[in-house]
């Protein structure tokens, strides 16, 4: 049980930790200063949710890690987060369909958490959830404007959508982990969230003209339990430089 919920905050903060070091590799080279400043701040909300669940995680964990050392002195198959949000930021298009894709389905998780037995959990999201409305409603916008805009930025959208797609499926995989902590009330099972997450995705890709690829289609796998591709590798050897070279540097 104990094991079985650290790997899951693992998992929690290991998303919010790599997407939001994918979106600090835009800063000053956004398409516009409304949008630089804009993907900055989402990814110091997301970066500041990391720490509170990796906080969490080093705590219950018990071997004296805090925070700094899950973050930074773990290896790639130590990483629990999806394959989604460790996928290259490309060009604008995939950088917002990455995240609309994440921020759908982090909103109806965290809103799900904000109930769990666990109190720390449930305060964790509950303060998680305010950042991520934003950040939802902030990507649902861009998403019908990239893709109700010109024929040029539809059909980008439309190519990140369906390129992707594979990596959604993994959202909603339930595991023996996933499935442990659904059973004491800590967590909700990935699969109900997929009702919810669909409805939404469908409805903003019909205002934005885009097509949704099929539920039915076939889906990646392996980033929670640990099977990465070179993309997280690549991540994590920029991130971890400063650790890894001068061990326990302090400022």
């Amino acid at each position: 049980m104990l094991e079985d919920k650290f790997d899951y905050l693992l998992r929690l903060g290991d998303n919010a930790l790599i997407l939001g070091q994918r979106l600090t590799q835009w800063l000053g080279k956004g398409p516009a200063l409304e949008e630089d400043m804009a993907l900055a701040n989402v990814a110091l909300d997301l970066i500041g949710q990391a720490r509170l669940w990796l906080g969490y995680a080093g705590e219950l964990e018990g071997a004296g890690r805090d925070e700094d050392q899950l973050a930074f002195l773990r290896d790639t198959h130590d990483f629990r987060n999806l394959l989604l949000v460790e996928q290259p930021n490309g060009n604008y298009a995939d950088t917002i369909v990455r995240q609309f894709y994440f921020d759908a389905f982090h909103y109806f998780l965290l809103q799900q958490l904000s109930g769990s037995s666990d109190e720390r959990i449930a305060a964790i999201a509950e303060k998680a959830q305010k950042e991520v409305t934003y950040h939802l409603r902030r990507s649902d916008d861009l998403i019908v404007r990239l893709g109700d805009g010109t024929s040029e930025s539809q059909q980008k959208t439309q190519t990140a959508v369906d390129n992707l797609w594979m990596y959604t499926g993994e959202m909603f995989n339930a595991d023996e982990v996933d499935e442990a902590l659904a059973a004491q009330a800590l967590t909700v099972t990935p699969t109900d969230l997929r009702v919810n997450w669909l409805a939404h995705v469908s409805a903003v890709f019909a205002r934005a003209t885009l097509t949704m690829p099929s539920i039915e289609s076939w889906m990646q796998k392996g980033g929670k339990q640990g099977r990465h591709g070179e993309n997280l590798g690549h991540i994590l050897a920029e991130m971890q430089f400063l650790q890894r070279a001068y061990r326990g540097a302090q400022w």
